[in-house]
This record gives structure tokens, C-alpha cells and sequence, in this order.
């Protein structure tokens, strides 16, 4: 394990980039600044080298989706080269966040999505964007079909296993504190499944959170009520082979790495592991992650800093 970088100082100009989506990808969030201002060819350049890095790909798509006006400016550049499988996709991600905020029909999202996956059938990036179409408009047969669609292609889709976990966490809320939930099964199952070097080694881990966020909505547990969700012998195994994961591979070079580190720190820190969660935010640095620090509904830029805080003896 290479060493940790100096301690985290006082209130820095770092702080002021807590919660962006594109996490550490400096180029990304060169090209999103002249994306938003209607600069559409750095978007092409930087997709084109992307090239098939699926989650990459998904990652860099999504961020730019997520920005205003993503959909007039991908509907420009595909106006432009109405061939583009990238420009497709682009205004199809767009499209469906443009549903999720209800300022388009989910109808012409789905459409979107289908007509950029027709243009490059290898790429599970349209999927992805049917896959968060889904989770808020469609059926549990739908989810499971898109998903199923996306892991075809790229078996080991972060963000897919992601959406799926929370999906499969909120059923059977009334099990409560079910340690057989199929949700943990899935995680094992999917983090088995994979390389012994892939990030969802540490999906086991974002299962129990995701499923703490649904019991503590149900039940009315509040944050004091995460250490005893952390509690249990099959928890308390996750966390330590994910953590032990880490400490082995570090993949920093994974486009969502910090999305997992976020997910592991608070865990550690619901474990009472305030050591070993000081590790992981140094790593963090400036790109904390709403989820999990929201769960159970708390403002996440407050418990983030909190958390640090206390892990790092800065409070």
C-alpha cells in the first residue's frame, strides 16, 4: 500500500468541488465546463477516446447527460453528424434525465435510448440510460430486463450493479433486519463472479447501506441506529474483506472508484472504525458522494464533513 498523502488541512479550495459527479476526472470536467456553453466537439473528442472503457464510458456520458441544456447541445451535435453513436447516446442520457426531472416524456427517453443502442449494439450505455428510466418509471420485469442488457455487454457494469443493489434493497422492507435478504445474495453473488482485481468486490458492501437507507426510511431509524445495522457477523465479514480488497488493489485507476470509497468509509465509521476510515478519506479527498452521507435523509455535505472530521480528529 503506497503511503497516504500529507493530512487534510483546513477549509480548502478542494471543499468547494465536494459532490460533483465527475468525481476525479479532470478532463471530464474540462470538457462538461465547454460542454455547457454549447462546445459540443470537445464532448466528440474526448467520447472518441473513451473508445469501449464501458464504465468510462457510461461514467463520462452520464456526468455530461446530467448538465443544463445537455439535450439541446447533444440534439446540435447529432443534427451535425446524425450517424454519431456517441452524439446518439449523448441526447439519449439526456433525454432520460430530462424524464427523471419530468421535463420529458419517459416515452421519448425510452425511444432515445433505443435508437442509440442501435447504432453501436456492443455499447451497454444506452441500457444504462433505460436502466435509470426504469427504476423510476417501469416494472421490476423491465429493470431486471435492462440490466440484464447491460451485463451482456459488460458483465462487471459499476454503475449498473450499483442500481441494481438499491433496486433489490427496497424489496421486502418489513423482513427488517432480514441477514438472508437477497439483496446481500446478489452482491455476493456478482462480486464472486467477478475478477478477484474488480471494484464490485466491494458491492457486498454497498448492499448493506443500500439496505440500511430502506429500513431506516421504514422503520424510522435514525443515524445513531447505523452501528447496530453494522453489527451483524455477515457485515461485519463484508467490511473486512472489501476493506482488505482495497488495501491489496487500490484501483484508483477506476473511473468510480471514489463512489465505492464514500460507500466503505461510512461503513467504517458506522463499525467504529475511525482509523481505518481515515485511511479511506484520504484517499477520498475533495469527491465525497451524496450516497451513502444522505442516508437516512440527512444533509449529506454536513455529514460528510462531520464524518471527516471525526475520523481524522479535525473536529
Amino acid at each position: 500500500m503506497s503511503p497516504p498523502p500529507p493530512p487534510l488541512g483546513r477549509a480548502r479550495k478542494r471543499d468547494a468541488q465536494l459532490f460533483d459527479p465527475a468525481l476525479c476526472d479532470a478532463e471530464l470536467v474540462d470538457v462538461r465546463a465547454r460542454f455547457s456553453q454549447g462546445r459540443w466537439s470537445k464532448a466528440r473528442s474526448l467520447l472518441v477516446g473513451t473508445g469501449d472503457d464501458w464504465d468510462r464510458r457510461g461514467h463520462r456520458v452520464v456526468v455530461l447527460a446530467e448538465t443544463p441544456a445537455a439535450t439541446a447541445w447533444s440534439r446540435e451535435w447529432l443534427l451535425a453528424e446524425p450517424e454519431s453513436p456517441d452524439a446518439a447516446t449523448l441526447l439519449a442520457c439526456a433525454t432520460v434525465f430530462a424524464a427523471l426531472r419530468r421535463k420529458a416524456a419517459p416515452a421519448a427517453a425510452e425511444e432515445a435510448c433505443r435508437r442509440a443502442a442501435a447504432l453501436l449494439p456492443a455499447d451497454p450505455t444506452p441500457w444504462l440510460g433505460l436502466l435509470m428510466l426504469s427504476r423510476a418509471f417501469g416494472t421490476e420485469e423491465e429493470f431486471s430486463r435492462h440490466f440484464d442488457q447491460v451485463r451482456a455487454r459488460h458483465r462487471e457494469h459499476h454503475h449498473a450493479h450499483h442500481l441494481m443493489v438499491a433496486r433489490l434493497a427496497e424489496r421486502t422492507p418489513a423482513s427488517g433486519q432480514d441477514p438472508l435478504h437477497e439483496v446481500y445474495d446478489f452482491a455476493a453473488w456478482a462480486a464472486e463472479e467477478s475478477p478477484a482485481d474488480s471494484p464490485l468486490a466491494v458491492l457486498p458492501v454497498i448492499a448493506h447501506a443500500e439496505r440500511y437507507r430502506v429500513l431506516a426510511a421504514v422503520h424510522g431509524h435514525g443515524p445513531g441506529r447505523a452501528a447496530d445495522h453494522w453489527s451483524g457477523r455477515r457485515a461485519r465479514q463484508v467490511l473486512r474483506s472489501a476493506f482488505d480488497w482495497w488495501l491489496e488493489w487500490e484501483r484508483e485507476d477506476h473511473p468510480r472508484n471514489r463512489v465505492d470509497l464514500n460507500f466503505l468509509a461510512h461503513a467504517k465509521l458506522c463499525e467504529g472504525r475511525p482509523a481505518e476510515a481515515a485511511a479511506l478519506f484520504h484517499r477520498i479527498g475533495s469527491h465525497a458522494t451524496p450516497a451513502p452521507w444522505s442516508y437516512p435523509d440527512v444533509d449529506p455535505h454536513k455529514a460528510f464533513l462531520a464524518a471527516r472530521s471525526a475520523a481524522l480528529g479535525t473536529a
